[in-house]
């Protein structure tokens, strides 16, 4: 029971965790290959942790927390948004968990750069192209690859070993899936950052409140789906007597989370962007199965319809939540902690708004999948030549430990007063979302129940907080749409979970050669091919695409990719 209530404390911050990742793509990494970038390594002794002392010292206790002794130097690099907010005096350079590396490890962190995220995967590249890396950093898949075929990482398969807490093993190994991901001719070249394969499921979101107003059944099936949309857009549903609302929101990523088209192709039983298994057994890429042309057809025909916003192809997300919170859209498809950003804010604004999660319809009598990508796509690496390799096994082990292990402490480590402290932190890791369903659970028999004792200390969070909205603080609303009765999490418990209605990647492995080379140039053909379909080009685009994505490398993956399935 106490490991299990660890897992739903590391759980519970799935939600920020998610919440950052979608907000702004990626907010920790760095990398440096040549000399010392921070003046790293000038002769500092690892009393139990260097790799030399633990080659010839294999009878010496090991300590997944050891202190460095002189401590030492780390240099990592950063990506920043606007989301990101420091305490006055505070910065990257001096925090709490700059502080507690420090503190427990001896390992201080200096930052080689620090960059604007959505930036940050160009400015890895430009380091990795001139071989100046920092000593640990966040990499994605195709950098990732690229570093481990030039021999630039360092192996960590005997540090793992040695030095992983018994803590963050069970985290990183349940399933051995996010180990194997990160594991490259037998060696374990990096510290996946596991993905939540439950936390990570689209939702539908629907005003529930505009549902009512306009006399409508809640959606079980995309037929309702379509007329909601309909009704959202033609029938005046915010009553200002304008033609300003629309019925499904877009954004021009398409894949994100909010809003996210993933969704209303998994209604289709289209799976973008994963690899599914065939008739035959053999996987194939998802995004270009013919589920994906109808989908992209109605979507079409939705947007013709005025349905969709007409600038939706030069908006992101954020800017999409501009016409979420001013009362202007009705309906999307997206994730789980949608509540918390940006539909709290449409409630602030318009107490009655109310909105709530379904499960993903169906276009057939056939059940929906909803998928999850369990796609392994950061990856914490140690450059090639760095004198303590074992120091990323380290700060991984604080890490868990502060997020759910004995040093739990979310005042100080996640968030207080509208700043995200978590969002500091190095090597997070969500794991499989298993536990939030668990702890959406356990409120919901805390609030039937009024007897809140047995409740962790972040459950007790929410539970306040939902307590608090059901006598009249509607700043509550947005965490009880998230772990309620009527919640997100209680959607994806019943379906997702108990009645298996969700689509996995089955790929799951390091990425194939090919992929390294291909992948991005492919996913931006993907994404403009769809983009265009969508804003009215003709479906033969789709035909097109299929044809150009198996010519330009499509082909070769998918060779590569069932060669990895058939050694499982």
């Amino acid at each position: 029971m106490k490991r299990m209530a660890k897992y739903i404390g590391l759980s519970l911050t799935i939600v920020m965790l998610l919440m950052s990742a979608a907000c702004a793509n990626g907010n920790n990494g760095g990398n440096n290959s040549k000399g010392n970038p921070s003046g790293a390594s000038t002769g500092a002794t690892n009393t139990e942790g260097s790799n030399n002392a633990s080659e010839n010292a294999s009878s010496e206790a090991i300590d997944p927390f050891g202190k460095y002794d002189p401590p030492i130097q780390v240099a990592i690099a950063r990506g920043t948004d606007s989301t990101v907010k420091f305490k006055d005096g505070e910065s990257f350079d001096k925090n709490a968990w700059n502080a507690a590396y420090a503190d427990r490890l001896g390992i201080q962190l200096s930052n080689k750069w620090v960059v604007q995220s959505d930036q940050y995967d160009q400015k890895m590249n430009a380091s990795i192209a001139a071989g100046d890396l920092p000593d640990v950093f966040r990499v994605n898949a195709v950098q990732f690859k690229q570093l481990a075929d030039a021999g630039q990482l360092e192996d960590l398969t005997q540090v793992y070993e040695k030095y992983v807490s018994p803590l963050g093993r069970e985290l990183i190994e349940n399933g051995a899936i996010a180990k194997s991901a990160s594991t490259v001719d037998g060696k374990l070249l990096a510290i996946p950052q596991a993905e939540d394969y439950f936390g990570n499921a689209p939702l539908l979101w629907v005003r529930i409140d505009w549902l009512a107003k306009l006399g409508l059944p809640e959606p079980s099936t995309m037929q309702d789906v379509f007329t909601i949309s309909e009704a959202f857009t033609q029938q005046d549903p915010d009553g200002n007597g304008k033609p300003d609302t629309y019925g499904l929101a877009l954004s021009k990523e398409l894949f994100s989370g909010y809003p996210d088209v993933t969704g209303f192709m998994n209604g289709f039983h289209a799976y973008p962007r994963i690899w599914v298994k065939d008739d035959a057994g053999q996987l194939v890429y998802g995004s270009i199965q013919p589920e994906v042309k109808a989908a992209l057809a109605k979507l079409q025909e939705m947007f013709n319809a005025g349905q969709i916003d007409k600038e939706f192809g030069v908006k992101d997300g954020s800017k999409v939540s501009e016409l979420a919170v001013n009362g202007k859209l009705g309906m999307h498809f997206g994730a789980m902690w949608n509540p918390l950003w940006p539909l709290q804010g449409n409630k602030d604004k318009e107490p009655q708004a109310d909105w709530k999660a379904f499960p993903i319809p169906s276009i057939d009598s056939n059940p929906a999948n909803a998928q999850s990508s369990l796609d392994y796509n950061t990856f914490w690496v140690v450059r090639k030549g760095y004198e303590h390799p074992e120091a990323i096994v380290k700060l991984f082990n604080v890490t868990t430990d502060i997020f759910a292990g004995d040093s739990q402490n979310p005042d100080v480590y996640h968030g207080k007063d509208g700043i995200e402290f978590h969002k500091y932190a190095l090597l997070t890791n969500t794991g499989t979302g298993k536990g939030l369903i668990g702890a959406q659970q356990n409120v919901k028999a805390a609030l039937e129940s009024g007897d809140a004792s047995k409740l962790t200390a972040e459950e007790k969070g929410y539970y306040d907080k939902i307590v608090a909205y059901q006598g009249g603080d509607a700043t509550g609303w947005g965490t009880d749409r998230v772990f309620g009765a009527e919640s997100a999490w209680s959607v994806i418990g019943q379906y997702y979970d108990q009645n298996k209605q969700l689509t996995t990647n089955e790929f799951i492995g390091a990425p194939t050669a090919t992929m390294g080379d291909r992948k991005a140039t492919l996913e931006k053909l993907e994404l403009e091919t769809f983009t265009k379909i969508i804003l009215g080009a003709s479906l033969d685009e789709f035909d097109s695409f299929v044809a150009s994505w198996k010519k330009l490398g499509g082909d070769q993956i998918t060779a590569e990719v069932n060669e990895w399935y058939a050694t499982k």
